[in-house]
């Protein structure tokens, strides 16, 4: 889901307040200083879109992320290769343009993911390859360079 600026600098503010934030602490805590009501139909937009919800705080609301940055994260990513027209393209390409440690990250969550095997499969993808020794082989599988 893209979030435009200010969207993007309120969800930074709800997820650096896990506890919850008043509209009007939100709004002073944003570097723009937008107005009070502009951060409140930010919040209802956010909040339709499934992003941030609300409770009451005496007369006030008190409004939190629904979930953590890493979930959104996770679930833009996931529409992002939902949007590729080739995702082992566009796969390869990210895998080719990571850091070391997001490179490790992904063999780890490859690894715990045993569900991920497709039955059958004779050919398990060299986890611990470096970024840089991974390449596409003739039928764009992502394989281990030192196969």
């Amino acid at each position: 889901m893209r979030l435009g600026n200010l969207e993007r600098s309120v969800m930074e503010a709800l997820w650096a307040h896990p506890e919850g934030i008043l509209a009007q602490d939100l709004a002073a805590a944003l570097p723009s200083s937008p107005a009070v009501t502009t951060v409140l139909t930010v919040l209802v937009r956010l909040s339709r879109k499934g992003l941030a919800t609300r409770e009451r705080a005496g007369r006030a609301h008190l409004y939190r992320a629904a979930a953590g940055k890493d979930a959104f994260v996770a679930e833009a990513m996931r529409e992002a290769l939902d949007e590729a027209g080739d995702v082992e393209a566009a796969v390869n390409r990210f895998v080719g343009a990571v850091s070391p440690e997001v490179a490790a990250a992904l063999r780890a969550a490859l690894t715990d993911r045993p569900d991920l095997t497709t039955p059958g499969e004779t050919h398990r993808p060299d986890l611990t390859a470096t970024p840089e020794a991974l390449t596409a082989d003739r039928s764009g599988s992502v394989r281990g360079g030192g196969s």
